[in-house]
């Protein structure tokens, strides 16, 4: 059964790696966030350090890094760095940019906050995809 026999240490590797990256992306263009997201940073110390939203994050982080590990072999045939790499990329030009400016655009959301989380998940596929191609 495919939906197993996949390599659970690269898609626990891919997860750290792409949370790893997420904070160190954040940590960079925090003011650019806070702009483009309405908030400040009142509204953050109000969150009060809720774990919650990096607990979220971890989990759809190991979703997105299973289906990755997943869908390579099925798509590219094998699992290598360069097949990893092209399905991602597509994947997130597909289904996570477009969902993006759709629900951006709905909701009037400034082009910024598009370009800065768009662009961190877009790091986040690329990431995933050098780990899982490596160790898959």
């Amino acid at each position: 059964m495919p939906y197993l026999e996949i390599n659970w240490l690269a898609i626990l590797l891919a997860t750290i790696a792409s949370m790893g990256l997420g904070m160190g992306w954040y940590m960079v263009l925090s003011k650019q966030w806070l702009e483009a997201s309405g908030r400040t940073m009142e509204d953050v110390r109000q969150d009060g350090g809720n774990p919650m939203p990096f607990i979220w994050a971890a989990a759809a982080q190991l979703i997105m890094a299973y289906f990755l590990a997943l869908l390579t072999p099925m798509v590219m045939g094998s699992v290598t760095l360069a097949n990893t790499l092209i399905l991602a990329v597509h994947l997130w030009f597909g289904f996570v940019l477009t969902s993006m400016v759709l629900n951006h655009r709905y909701q009037g959301r400034p082009w910024s906050l598009t370009v800065i989380d768009g662009g961190y998940l877009l790091g986040v596929a690329i990431v995933q995809a050098v780990v899982i191609g490596l160790f898959g």
